[in-house]
């Protein structure tokens, strides 16, 4: 697997369950399971100033300093989820 999830960035290699999940139960190959799971986002609702604000908050709570966490997820707008 490589790449970045095309909804938060994250490296694809680093996601601990190894990908999200479609529904037919497969491995995504373009969404982590932070992100995507049964062939769905975790958080449908919500538009990307507000992931990217909730992105940061994470990478936060695990100890990452906020200017680290806001470098990290400055590029979000730009990933295949976003773009429409």
């Amino acid at each position: 697997m490589s790449g970045s999830c095309q909804s938060c960035g994250m490296p694809l290699s680093k996601d601990p369950q190894g990908g999200g999940v479609e529904a037919d139960g497969s491995k995504s190959q373009i969404y982590c399971s932070i992100c995507y799971d049964q062939g769905a986002f975790r958080h449908p609702d919500v538009g990307v100033k507000e992931f990217q604000q909730h992105c940061v908050e994470a990478l936060m709570r695990s100890g990452m300093p906020k200017v680290m966490a806001w470098m990290f997820t400055r590029g979000i707008p730009r990933l295949d989820r976003w773009k429409a």
